[in-house]
């Protein structure tokens, strides 16, 4: 199975893809969707499905994991990054995925076994458990490498 991790953002949509065979968990590829601030909102949202459309055409993933959208300070930062968490639930729906969205608590504590875990924490846990040469960067894809890893065991709806 290919698990999708979907770390959501408007300037920056973090996603990764495992692959998960028996025992054996690897990671194929993680990266960010980018958009750009000269653009208008319509068309960065565009931008993200478009991309995200063409990276599960070229992964085919069966299940998607993405974070649920947390209480932030900003409202004005959370609608935006609401949207941009719609449009990428969109795009796994018309691509018939199974979808997963989990806590930043569940996220930590299926990455450390510790819910209060800090961003550095999760990230050296998460290139350990899957024996990477290095974290993975930005720290969007970094966060989304341990949202995927969070929905291999996960089945939260």
């Amino acid at each position: 199975m290919i698990i999708l991790g979907i770390d959501p953002g408007i300037e920056r949509t973090g996603y990764a893809f495992l692959k998960h065979e028996g025992k054996s968990i690897s990671l194929l590829a993680c990266g960010c969707v980018m958009t750009s601030k000269n653009d208008t909102l319509a068309d960065r949202l565009l931008e993200i499905k478009t991309d995200l459309a063409q990276l599960i055409k070229k992964w085919q993933p069966q299940r998607l994991a993405i974070e649920s959208l947390f209480f932030a300070a900003n409202a004005k930062t959370a609608m935006v990054v609401g949207q941009a968490r719609g449009v990428v639930l969109v795009t796994a729906a018309e691509n018939d995925l199974e979808i997963l969205e989990m806590t930043p608590l569940q996220v930590k504590i299926a990455a450390t076994g510790y819910g209060k875990a800090d961003k550095k924490q999760v990230q050296a846990m998460i290139q350990k458990i899957l024996k990477l040469k290095k974290i993975p960067k930005p720290d969007d894809a970094a966060d989304a490498v341990a949202i995927a890893w969070a929905g291999i065991g996960n089945r939260i709806k």
